[in-house]
């Protein structure tokens, strides 16, 4: 039996080994070897010399199709996957693969393409001639006035082309085995697709085509179902498409104001704080808004900036030798003027970061109130204020992302302020963090 099986492979071997068959769209076949191929050309050796085929003039590459004779005389056609010298494997044109044990193998075939084209062609022939012999038929019945003979269309498969080649028997395969003929199961034939069946699946069933049918359905469904609307597609914003920018912040600002030396309490007196100083603002709220235009076409903008600080109240206590207790509060306001600057770093981001920095003129009033009680116990009220006016600057980083036809963002600056008059001592730089909408147009 080991002598059979090594019989058979090395009858398979050089079968393996077949030239390729190329089917070109026009329906010339040439067989050979490839040497090489692109995306664009494949280089073919035959057996009359080397030859260039156009990629877009093939139709397929053809597999070698083997016909394998077992024992009993049944008979499997298709493409060898895998061998050796116990088992064989066989994907079947019905899509199934088989594995076969070498011992149960008679005989194996190659299937020639150019013998099922010429088998293919005298199949067409006497088809054509029969096409004829029953038209002659039709007519005569008409004419004599008898009932004519319908006969059913014929045609010619790849598989059955194969099949007329090789004149097979074919095994019956049940999962992936071979059932020997005694085995075999008769299976009613399938019953007809409804036109429900062929409209969902798209085939044709019998000599009747169901594709007008599933055409003209496809489009009265077409008509009947309500358009579906189309979402509004996003604006795809540009940065080269703007050149003006308007944007409105508001958030806080870390306010350290320290007030010292002599401070006027109104009509009434004036007081030496000496080496002293009073807590005189706290946290503030900032609103700011910008006008900015793009220079030329880079990622800088540049324009006027306004920014109005509210000082919130702050309350405070102080000791005055020789003097008495000091009780008062304070509250104020902070108006900026000047001329800001956006650097952007990556503008056609989702998230696009700047640098900011302006440098402006800060008008800064601060208004406080209160009573001292001396040393006899009067309490004498007073109410009074300070300014300081002066040039700031600030630097710092932002963030936008765009919402519909708005941007969005955060912007944290750092604000460098020197103080004057009775506010000398106060924090030169602060924190102002704020949230921001912005328009670009």
């Amino acid at each position: 039996m080991r002598k059979s099986v090594v019989a058979v492979c090395l009858l398979l071997a050089p079968l393996m080994c077949q030239a390729e068959t190329i089917k070109m769209k026009t329906g010339e076949l040439i067989s050979g070897s490839i040497l090489s191929q692109t995306e664009y050309t494949l280089n073919l050796a035959t057996s009359y010399g080397n030859i260039t085929l156009n990629q877009r003039e093939i139709e397929q590459i053809l597999p070698d199709k083997h016909r394998i004779v077992l024992k009993g005389g049944t008979q499997l056609v298709g493409v060898i996957l895998d061998l050796d010298e116990f088992n064989l494997k066989l994907q079947t044109d019905d899509g199934n693969i088989v594995n076969v044990d070498m011992p149960q193998i008679v005989s194996i075939d190659v299937y020639d393409y150019d013998q099922g084209k010429k088998a293919q062609q005298e199949f067409v022939q006497q088809n054509i001639e029969q096409q004829q012999a029953a038209q002659a038929a039709r007519e005569a019945a008409a004419q004599t006035g008898t009932a004519p003979v319908v006969e059913a269309a014929g045609g010619l498969t790849f598989d059955s082309d194969i099949n007329q080649v090789f004149d097979t028997q074919k095994a019956t395969v049940v999962n992936g085995s071979v059932v020997t003929p005694s085995a075999r199961v008769q299976t009613p034939a399938p019953r007809p697709l409804t036109d429900e069946e062929a409209f969902l699946k798209g085939v044709k069933t019998g000599a009747i085509s169901q594709q007008e049918y599933a055409a003209a359905a496809k489009e009265e469904l077409a008509s009947k179902k309500p358009a579906k609307k189309e979402k509004a597609k996003k604006p795809a914003y540009k940065e080269k498409d703007f050149d003006k920018y308007f944007a409105v912040e508001a958030g806080v600002m870390d306010l350290d104001l320290k007030a010292s030396g002599t401070l006027k309490l109104g009509d009434v007196a004036s007081i030496d704080l000496g080496d002293q100083t009073v807590d005189a603002g706290g946290m503030s709220a900032a609103i700011s808004s910008k006008f900015l235009w793009r220079i030329k076409e880079s990622n800088l903008w540049l324009g006027p900036m306004l920014t109005f600080s509210s000082i919130s109240n702050n309350d405070y206590t102080a000791t005055l030798p020789g003097v008495g207790s000091l009780d008062a509060s304070s509250s104020g306001n902070i108006v900026t003027l000047g001329v800001g600057a956006n650097y952007y770093l990556n503008p056609a981001s989702r998230f696009s970061f700047y640098l900011t920095a302006n440098a402006s003129y800060e008008m800064l009033t601060l208004n406080y109130r209160g009573s001292i009680i001396n040393a006899d116990e009067n309490e004498i009220p007073f109410r009074d204020s300070i300014t300081s006016n002066g040039f700031s600057g600030a630097a710092g980083v932002g963030v936008e992302t765009w919402v519909d036809d708005v941007m969005i963002g955060l912007e944290a600056r750092q604000v460098f302020a020197t103080r004057s008059n009775e506010l000398k001592e106060s924090a030169a730089s602060n924190t102002v963090l704020q949230a921001k909408l912005s328009w670009k147009f």
